[in-house]
């Protein structure tokens, strides 16, 4: 929750600045977020008061049981028709945040985002170094033949979605309940947190395993949390911020890169002297030409 501290407009500005100063002096940044991130773009999150989890499933039962692959496996239809309405949202757009972190990535401090998001949001924002943990909606294959389809042939089909060429089941590339990450993304994942020098947590709880884990593997204490709720983590961050994700990053993170112009100016201002200089030198040795032929 929001703490009382966090509402005067002065307390929350010299944490702005501290952010900034963090992100100034540091050049290999990783970002570890979560379902927060999107709910700026019109997507709920799981576990707040009005998240998935806590809202009706349309069946008997729970929203948090029916993305399990044990009931996947059993109920193939009510997942698909639960799958169609909660989870995907193909009309959002990226927001304030996926910018943000996108500018951070091509001023070259943002080495790896970690989501745990399955919307593609940060890459349809500019993001390339971008770590996928628990799948994405944009992928889909067929269980039988494996062959790939995007996701509007899922949405599109009635009922569950079957493969155009074997007649399979056509799943989507996210991770339910009771599947295991793929190894090489939780590898990469450790391996980016462990070579960062400030690690940004922003819009997750930090109560999804294994990525609750990761901080374990950060070898200092440049941890910054910015979130609306409070995590289990706080105590440990050198900086929490309760508060929009995507109004933070937007004003932490510069719109463009430091100018470089007065250095361009200075080598323009020099080769214009050392071309200056050598017309000078041409239009004298004519003069002393002309001077000897008119003696």
């Amino acid at each position: 929750m929001e703490t009382r501290l966090d509402r005067y407009s002065g307390a929350r500005q010299k944490k702005l600045d501290q952010l900034k100063q963090m992100i100034s002096e540091s050049k290999n940044i990783v970002f570890l977020g979560g379902a927060g991130v999107s709910t700026e773009s019109g997507i709920p999150d799981f576990r707040s008061g009005e998240g998935i989890f806590n809202q009706e499933s349309g069946f008997k039962y729970r929203a948090v049981d029916v993305v399990s692959r044990s009931f996947f496996d059993e109920h193939p239809d009510m997942f698909f028709d639960f799958y169609r309405r909660k989870l995907c949202y193909p009309d959002a757009k990226p927001n304030k945040a996926h910018k943000a972190l996108a500018r951070l990535e091509r001023q070259e401090k943002l080495k790896a985002i970690i989501t745990q998001n399955i919307d593609c949001l940060h890459q349809m924002g500019g993001s390339k170094n971008t770590i996928e943990l628990h799948g994405s909606i944009y992928k889909n294959h067929c269980m039988d033949c494996n062959k790939s389809f995007r996701l509007d042939y899922v949405l599109n089909c009635e009922g569950i979605p079957k493969c155009n060429r074997c007649g399979g089941i056509v799943k989507p590339d996210v991770t339910l309940y009771e599947e295991n990450l793929d190894h090489e993304k939780v590898d990469a994942a450790i391996k980016a947190i462990k070579k960062c020098d400030l690690l940004i947590i922003g819009g997750t709880s930090l109560r999804v395993y294994p990525a609750a884990t990761f901080v374990e593997f950060l070898k200092h204490d440049n941890l910054v949390i910015i979130n609306k709720s409070t995590t289990h983590l706080d105590l440990r961050a050198k900086l929490i911020i309760h508060d929009s994700i995507g109004e933070v990053l937007d004003a932490v993170v510069p719109k463009r890169r430091p100018s470089t112009k007065k250095k361009t100016t200075k080598k323009i201002t020099s080769k214009t002297a050392k071309t200056a200089k050598t017309t000078k030198s041409t239009k004298t040795a004519k003069e002393k030409e002309t001077d000897k032929k008119a003696d």
